[in-house]
This record gives C-alpha cells, sequence and structure tokens, in this order.
C-alpha cells in the first residue's frame, strides 16, 4: 500500500530517480494506492541530465507494490520495491522505457502504453 509521505523508486527513463507521494488520486478521502492507482508525488532524486527539476510535482502510477495484493482468481502478487512511472495527464508515460517487470491490472486500468514499453508483465 502506498500512502502519503511513501517514498518510491522511478521504474523509467525520465532522469527522476525517487520520487514523494504527497496525495492518492481517486475517491474522495483515498487513503492507499495500490497497483495501477495514480499519485501525485513531488521528485526527491534526479539525475543530472534530467529535464524534469528537483522539487516538481508531477503524476505517477504505481506499477511495483511491496504489500500483497490479491487477484480475482485468487493469487496474490508482492514485488520487492515499491516503483511508479511518471504519467501527463492524459495517462501517457513521460519516457521511452520502463525498466522492471510491471503488473497486470495496469492493463486493466489502461495504461496500455506503460504495459507496451515495459520488458515483462506479471
Amino acid at each position: 500500500m502506498i500512502q502519503n509521505t511513501t517514498r518510491l523508486k522511478v521504474a523509467d527513463n525520465s532522469g527522476v530517480r525517487a520520487l514523494f507521494c504527497i496525495r492518492v488520486m481517486g475517491k474522495s478521502g483515498a487513503r492507499y494506492a495500490t497497483l495501477g492507482d495514480e499519485i501525485i508525488c513531488s521528485t526527491k532524486a534526479v539525475t543530472p541530465q534530467s529535464t524534469i527539476p528537483k522539487g516538481e510535482v508531477v503524476r505517477a502510477v504505481v506499477v511495483r507494490c511491496k504489500d500483497r495484493v490479491q487477484r480475482e482468481d485468487g493469487s496474490v502478487i508482492a514485488f520487492d520495491d515499491n516503483a511508479a512511472v511518471i504519467v501527463d495527464e492524459n495517462k501517457n508515460p513521460q519516457c521511452t522505457r520502463v525498466f522492471g517487470p510491471v503488473a497486470r491490472e495496469l492493463r486493466d486500468r489502461e495504461y496500455m502504453r506503460i504495459v507496451s514499453l515495459a520488458p515483462e508483465v506479471i
């Protein structure tokens, strides 16, 4: 589960290395975000060649989550880290590559561009 003040890794080549969750988007009063949910983040660590400066507020989609998530078929999935991909208002990623596996739940949430860029969908 991702909540306010959670730090996440960035799983794309946008030049940002770490994010800090400010707000979970969705229903009013939503406290936790899970796989495929959109969050508002602040950039905490960036590379020198990044086009996104440190401290900028961005939107991101959670692609990996440490907490166990139960799927409709009864299987349970958990990842080793919390990771997100930076997106714009139209749900398009601001990158050209996605690193590491992503969850199948992104396909249900219509983030097909991220799914197509990912090397593995679990």
